[in-house]
């Protein structure tokens, strides 16, 4: 401990006179202390042991040093932090709090895995894998929603949502997407709403082709989110909102088609739509300046 004090001056000096000490050469520190309140959280939801469990190690036991749960964990927590890239793990793989984070002793516990074998790993989880992968996510969501309002759900609200993930370089299935003026990537993202309440939630995330439409794998994604939360909540209400980029023959046959469901879907006007929605609109505003 340095000699240097200084007397507290700053906070409540009136009740707290004691001397401050300061000292700068601290070795087992980090900057993502809040990082353990995401272990806190997942402790109680037990999300990343359910996403463990859609995975399957083909590595030859001999020669595994981290766990398939270790480097999903290492991956979720590192990205929460603000950390995308497997490269930052070069940084990481010692950082105290991150190694706490796998329940590693912070000081005399393994260094956390290096990017090579994150990379290896991130590149094993093949298509049928990324779909359990969503498939837990929604239901967790969910799940765990039903659990919160106890049978008080009486609507539930999906909404999909196109992004785009900007790309840099030359990224497999990266496009050119004149909308968005950019090379990227087109995610789709699934949002549930419960009742009139403000919040949406993230549920699913589908990533796609940058030059695809909104519309491109909806039918699937509604299909599915529909099927669990029927499941979690029956006889609930479902709604389904969906911008214009999402009004496709295909989807909307679909959402025609299922029982006690109503839906919401944007449609850029033309003239005929006008001429042939003319009667409706009319009869919607005297309904509308009713309810004024």
């Amino acid at each position: 401990m340095l000699d240097d004090s200084t007397t507290q001056c700053l906070l409540f000096p009136e009740i707290f006179a004691k001397p401050a000490m300061l000292q700068f050469d601290q070795r087992q520190g980090s900057s993502d202390g809040g990082a353990i309140l995401l272990k806190a959280a997942d402790c109680r939801y037990r999300l990343i042991g359910g996403l463990a469990g859609c995975l399957r190690d083909q590595r030859p036991a001999g020669k595994v040093d981290h766990g398939l749960r270790d480097l999903l964990e290492q991956r979720v927590f590192s990205i929460a932090c603000g950390y995308p890239d497997a490269n930052d793990s070069a940084r990481l793989a010692a950082d105290f709090i991150h190694k706490m984070l796998l329940d590693r002793d912070p000081v005399a516990g393994r260094d956390l895995a290096s990017q090579p074998t994150l990379s290896r790993f991130e590149n094993a989880v093949g298509p049928k894998k990324l779909y359990r992968l969503g498939e837990t996510l929604a239901a967790s969501v969910i799940q765990r929603h039903a659990e919160r309002l106890h049978g008080r759900a009486h609507r539930v609200t999906i909404d999909l949502d196109p992004t785009d993930d900007p790309t840099h370089g030359a990224q497999q299935l990266s496009f050119f997407n004149g909308h968005y003026d950019s090379w990227c990537y087109l995610p789709v993202m699934g949002f549930v709403t419960f009742n009139d309440e403000a919040e949406q939630y993230l549920c699913a995330a589908v990533l796609r082709p940058g030059n695809v439409t909104a519309a491109v794998g909806a039918v699937g994604i509604v299909r599915r989110l529909t099927q669990l939360i029927r499941y979690f909540f029956p006889g609930v209400q479902l709604r389904v909102r969906l911008d214009g980029g999402f009004a496709h023959p295909e989807l909307l046959a679909f959402l025609d088609a299922e029982p006690n469901l109503e839906y919401v879907v944007a449609m850029a006007k033309n003239a005929v739509l006008k001429r042939k929605a003319k009667p409706a609109m009319r009869q919607a505003r005297k309904l509308s300046r009713r309810t004024s």
